[in-house]
């Protein structure tokens, strides 16, 4: 019979909506979500090490764009950016960066925290004739999974080999934390 009485019992708490809720799961916290562009704020690494050395030709060089968490949240980047170089020259136009082979991990951002992704240039010489030179101007740089970007002013000048129809450029993006 107390089999009974404690079937009964659970039952009607079952029923009242007031079952007992272990207490791991009580404080599990949610995982973090994506970051959306309005969490983040962007922009080039522009110290001394993290510099490209657009002078030297024929050789590729690599230029960091970060990412940093400005929200109250912890979010999470996972993927590849989207970079659009805008040229300066009227024969630029807009170059749409092909992404590397490497595969993305994800990275979880607390407030303030930052992250980073490598763009592998091949600058040329200033004397490369211009319809095989590309000039950056601005790049347009939108978070994985977004279609807001954030537009930011090339600050490193040079000129790199105009390669925006190739199959494997020598300009190209690597995923985020990459």
């Amino acid at each position: 019979m107390k089999t009974k009485t404690a079937t009964v019992a659970l039952a009607a708490i079952v029923a009242a909506g007031t079952a007992a809720v272990p207490a791991s799961a009580a404080t599990a916290k949610a995982a973090p979500t994506r970051c959306h562009t309005t969490d983040l704020k962007a922009g080039f690494a522009t110290g001394d090490d993290a510099k490209p050395d657009m002078g030297r030709t024929g050789t590729q060089t690599q230029a960091f764009i970060w990412f940093t968490n400005k929200s109250n949240r912890t979010c999470t980047l996972s993927g590849f950016a989207g970079v659009d170089m805008v040229g300066a020259q009227k024969t630029d136009g807009t170059w749409s960066l092909t992404r590397s082979s490497k595969r993305p991990t994800k990275i979880t951002l607390g407030r303030g925290d930052t992250t980073d992704f490598s763009i592998n240039l091949l600058p040329v010489a200033r004397s490369t004739p211009q319809k095989k030179k590309f000039v950056p101007a601005t790049f347009l740089v939108t978070p994985p999974n977004e279609t807001k970007h954030f537009t930011l002013k090339w600050p490193f000048g040079g000129q790199i080999l105009k390669q925006d129809g190739a199959t494997h450029p020598g300009t190209y993006l690597n995923p985020i934390g990459q």
